[in-house]
């Protein structure tokens, strides 16, 4: 199997519970029983949604196609992420009340929202990292303080003058907790801060058991954007699994293709990851997009990852080169306008000399 065929495998494998005629397709793909299953682990996993195509294939009973031994493994991992997400909603409900008893209302984002929300059929689906929230501007700085009173703290490596342009608080972590959390007061990249933020989001607020979530319509955006605008997947045109199928289960819940017009100044990015949705998962109706030709455009580029991998791989070479570039004037734009990073720059300098006086002491004694 080549990349590209494993690629679409895995992708149809994860809506094969609600698209029939993907059922069809994989059940008679597994009936040929020629499938690169070390390759299907390698880019499931790459992709974070190995224990999701392991719940849709169980669903349907499909798993008697599989080796055992590879059966085995998918459910040692499901078992451990069960566990993991089982201990990651108990922490995020204990917050949410620690929060709500303080007059702080979290607002859970990303892919613990989505278990709080009951998305997936299987809490096994998901792979979620930490716990992220937003906060408004009044109430950010209350909510970093009461965490940290609280016990949760930075981790060793990080120092007290992060970035400026950060998009959270520096992770903090509590010793007998699962989960790392991520203290938001912005979603987006500053370029795009003033397009989706709380004050657009916060009108539509949906509370579920008591937890405040993004509607249906603004996580769909945000699992698109976090990808695309913050992760610069629209720069390389290409997708990552885990958020296209969680906008896939969200585009059963509203709909897909009004969600991504809400934003005027962000519809062709995320139109786009749309169009990519909908080729990948085989032209399902909820996902439908605004065809035009810069979607047309933007398909193109991305299907030609899997037939032209050398010219996919200068291509990369030179955004990663442009984007570098960008940061670089950006940054120094900043410094000579604004104060707060200024700050930063220094203190950024001196841990990274006194990093490499360190270094260099234990080098000396070695």
């Amino acid at each position: 199997m080549s990349y590209k065929d494993v690629f679409y495998f895995v992708a149809m494998c994860l809506t094969i519970s609600q698209e029939k005629k993907n059922r069809q397709i994989i059940e008679a793909r597994l009936k040929q029983d020629d499938i690169d299953w070390e390759f299907v682990v390698e880019v499931s996993t790459g992709h974070y949604v190995f224990p999701a195509m392991y719940c849709a294939l169980k669903r349907e009973g499909f798993l008697t196609y599989l080796p055992q031994e590879l059966i085995n493994f998918m459910e040692y991992v499901a078992d451990t992420n069960r566990d993991r997400n089982t201990q990651i909603i108990s922490q995020a409900k204990e917050l949410n009340t620690l929060l709500l008893s303080h007059n702080i209302t979290p607002i859970f984002i990303k892919g613990t929202a989505n278990l709080l929300a009951g998305l997936y059929s299987d809490i096994t689906e998901r792979m979620v990292g930490d716990i992220d929230f937003l906060f408004s501007s009044q109430d950010y700085p209350k909510a970093i303080q009461i965490l940290k009173e609280y016990g949760y703290c930075k981790t060793e490596d990080k120092n007290e003058y992060f970035s400026p342009w950060s998009k959270h608080y520096p992770r903090l972590v509590k010793e007998d907790k699962i989960a790392a959390i991520e203290i938001h007061n912005v979603l987006l990249v500053e370029e795009y801060r003033d397009v989706f933020n709380y004050g657009f989001i916060k009108k539509n607020i949906q509370i579920v058991n008591g937890v405040s979530l993004l509607s249906f319509s603004d996580k769909l955006n945000l699992s698109i954007l976090a990808f695309q605008i913050n992760d610069d997947g629209f720069y390389y045109k290409t997708i990552s699994l885990r958020n296209a199928y969680d906008v896939f289960l969200l585009s059963k819940k509203t709909s897909a293709k009004n969600a991504v017009s809400t934003l005027a100044k962000l519809m062709h990015p995320t139109n786009c990851f749309l169009a990519t949705c909908y080729d990948v998962f085989n032209k399902i109706d909820s996902l439908e997009y605004h065809k035009n030709k810069k979607a047309t455009a933007y398909l193109h580029t991305f299907k030609s990852q899997f037939t032209k991998p050398k010219t996919t791989r200068i291509r990369r070479f030179i955004i990663k080169k442009y984007l570098g570039v960008k940061i670089s004037v950006t940054l120094v734009y900043k410094c000579i306008v604004y104060k707060q990073y200024r700050i930063w720059l220094f203190h950024y300098v001196k841990d990274i000399k006194t990093l490499k006086r360190n270094l260099k002491k234990i080098l000396l004694q070695n």
